[in-house]
């Protein structure tokens, strides 16, 4: 009986030296075993339930389990676009449900999805999609992170054309300038922007819409507009000494790295080199932080969280086939630094103008009968002090702003920063920018699923 593999990365020595994808290449054995290990489950819920693209993953799964790797590809590419992506970034939502995770360990979808699109890569399977007739109707999308992508890719195979705006100098969004070429390297972006070109999409980057092209203009010159600019601002912690030098958030210490790597800067604008390194945020990007600053050298590296610890197994409160509530250990966690939970800050310390710690406080929580963190007290006589030469604030973000981009396109943006389509006017909004901070998963999902709200509504209109 084959089990789940968990060797899935190169040596830590080695990997947190660089900025090189983390995880290594499965066997063919290992491939094939753990494909197999799917074929005994009766409903597959990580089909319906898990995955929010709709992937068919047990029959893919069947495929690579027989050596017909063509035949999995083909079945992959008709529910997903960029599964190149998802098989790198997502955290995998379908083996949450898993029907093998009931009394063992899920499937390794994820990385049979991976093997699955780079093999198709390396047979030159994955092709450009050219439609065979044009419907003469123009579509300007705003914003090329995942969500942006998704929904002209899809706009382009309904026989629209897309012109795509990008504020940076590359394609990508969060995928290229927050997430870290070690989770992520961008050849595997270009490689399908490329791709996407050759089908006729067109994108016009280093131009900002709002200041380098009206919005409105954009509207007034297309069939369609679709706003897919995520969700720009970031959760501040306004306490005292936040105006010290040395505090900053997560993303611009992100984008500062990926910057230099992608060639677009010479140095990195916050260096974690040599600094006492503390992230204040429990989540994906606050864990892309602590390994960036491990690869970039830094002294010491201290992850702090306000929510307790998750439990090492699945929470009563997330039962299966439930998203689970459990502690989640990153490789870059397994790389160095160490964490603490049930930390609230109450202030930042500095001297001379540059922040040297922080002033915190231990939090003690009251769980709800399953489990459910409910709310927090402060435990009288915890206060103490973290030193830190380095504050990075990784507490997600608040949505978009009522003003520029939205103002400019007339929409409405809710008081959750969620911005509202407006159908009648063929103006969408999609991913992040209409629904709030999520995943890329979710967010490509949602440029389908706006590519054909879409197309919908302008064939209503032509009736």
């Amino acid at each position: 009986m084959n089990t789940r593999i968990h060797d899935i990365y190169r040596p830590v020595e080695q990997r947190r030296r660089d900025f090189k994808e983390v995880e290594r290449p499965l066997t063919c054995a290992e491939i094939a075993g753990q494909a197999k290990r799917c074929m005994g489950c009766g409903i597959p819920f990580c089909h319906g339930t898990g995955c929010p693209l709709g992937n068919v993953i047990p029959e893919i799964n069947s495929a690579v389990a027989v050596g017909d790797m063509r035949r999995a590809w083909e079945i992959l590419n008709t529910t997903s676009n960029f599964p190149e992506f998802t098989s790198r970034v997502c955290p995998a939502l379908c083996e949450g449900s898993c029907t093998d995770g009931i009394n063992e360990e899920p499937v390794m979808i994820r990385q049979l999805e991976k093997v699955t699109v780079e093999t198709a890569f390396r047979n030159g399977w994955v092709k450009p999609f050219v439609p065979e007739h044009r419907n003469g109707k123009q579509v300007t999308v705003i914003g090329s992170g995942p969500s942006g992508l998704a929904a002209a890719d899809e706009l382009n195979r309904l026989g629209y054309t897309v012109t795509v705006y990008e504020a940076n100098a590359a394609p990508g969004g969060l995928l290229r300038y927050g997430i870290p070429d070690f989770k992520l390297d961008k050849a595997v972006i270009d490689r399908r922007i490329k791709i996407m070109e050759a089908s006729g999409i067109r994108f016009v980057c280093n131009t900002r819409v709002g200041s380098d092209v009206s919005g409105a203009y954009l509207a007034r010159r297309s069939d369609a507009v679709v706003l897919a600019i995520g969700t720009p601002q970031a959760r501040d912690l306004r306490m005292p000494g936040r105006e010290l030098a040395g505090i900053h958030f997560a993303l611009e210490f992100l984008q500062g790295q990926n910057r230099v790597i992608g060639g677009e800067a010479a140095v990195v604008p916050v260096s974690a080199t040599g600094r006492r390194v503390v992230v204040i945020g429990g989540g994906d990007t606050g864990s892309d932080c602590v390994g960036t600053s491990i690869r970039q050298g830094a002294a010491s590296v201290l992850q702090i969280e306000i929510m307790p610890k998750p439990p090492e197994q699945r929470s009563p409160s997330t039962p299966w086939p439930e998203w689970p509530y459990l502690l989640r250990t990153s490789s870059s966690h397994r790389e160095g630094g160490s964490r603490e939970w049930n930390v609230s800050t109450r202030a930042f310390l500095g001297e001379h103008g540059r922040v040297t710690g922080l002033d915190v406080v231990e939090v003690k929580w009251e769980f709800s009968p399953v489990g459910r963190p409910l709310k927090f007290t402060e435990v009288p006589g915890s206060a103490r002090r973290i030193d830190a030469d380095l504050v990075l604030l990784a507490m997600g973000f608040t949505g978009v702003s009522p003003e520029g981009v939205a103002a400019e396109l007339g929409l409405a943006v809710d008081p959750r920063g969620r911005v509202l389509s407006d159908p009648e006017r063929h103006i969408f909004c999609c991913g992040d920018t209409a629904n709030g901070a999520s995943l890329v998963v979710r967010a490509i999902a949602d440029g389908r699923r706006v590519a054909r709200a879409l197309d919908e509504s302008m064939r209503r209109n032509e009736r």
